[in-house]
């Protein structure tokens, strides 16, 4: 079962793991980034959501920001003593764990998405079927509801969306090809123990990104 979505908002960062430091976004959305998006929509354990396609609605265009983070991070191991011994504190203090960065992210964006979902037999419990998921991704897409934010990237970003009927045409400097180099399609958690990145090469054509099959020939891990 197939679905189809607009999605928009002012600024959007899909960060790329080759930047250690600085945020740096891809030229567009990623897939895995697609698929998280449109799973803060609908997510349940009997389905898995595949993206098929992503156009690409609007001029490309990036801007710097700085951003605040907080640099810490609050260990297991540390979690876990505070639970054994019942004493402790478990917080982070944002005026002593900030720090500001700077970030290259895109701004007034505009996708279409084009995304299906296979069941999960191991996980779909016996009333469960596409007819049923399909109605309840339609009601909830039209009365814009949603388990937590929708956002691009990065929670600061949020995104609005919407079902899309027909796709807006593409922007005139997007029309051709456009080699977007190699692009996180998503991650390999077929073995919890190692747990890899696959990536494709991304080629936009005519501002359609098409998304090879997990599996697919040119995924590489």
């Amino acid at each position: 079962m197939s679905i189809r979505v607009e999605v928009w908002g002012d600024y959007a960062c899909f960060s790329r793991p080759e930047m250690k430091v600085e945020r740096v976004s891809y030229d567009v959305m990623t897939p895995s980034a697609a698929r998280g998006l449109i799973e803060a929509v609908y997510w349940h354990p009997g389905l898995r959501w595949v993206i098929d396609r992503i156009h690409v609605c609007a001029p490309i265009r990036f801007t710097n920001i700085r951003r605040n983070e907080v640099k810490d991070v609050i260990s297991a191991q540390k979690v876990r003593a505070v639970m054994e011994r019942r004493q402790g504190e478990l917080y982070l203090a944002t005026p002593e764990s900030i720090q500001q960065r700077a970030a290259m992210v895109l701004r007034n964006v505009r996708y279409v998405i084009d995304a299906h979902f296979d069941l999960v037999p191991q996980q779909a419990a016996p009333g469960d079927n596409p007819g049923k998921f399909q109605d309840i991704v339609k009601r909830r897409l039209g009365r814009g509801q949603h388990y937590h934010q929708p956002c691009f990237g990065v929670r600061e970003f949020p995104a609005q969306f919407a079902p899309c009927q027909d796709v807006p045409p593409c922007p005139e400097e997007l029309l051709g090809e456009r080699d977007l180099g190699w692009m996180l399609l998503d991650m390999d958690y077929s073995d919890p123990q190692d747990i890899r990145p696959m990536f494709f090469r991304a080629v936009l054509q005519d501002g359609v990104l098409v998304v090879p099959p997990l599996g697919g020939e040119g995924v590489v891990r």
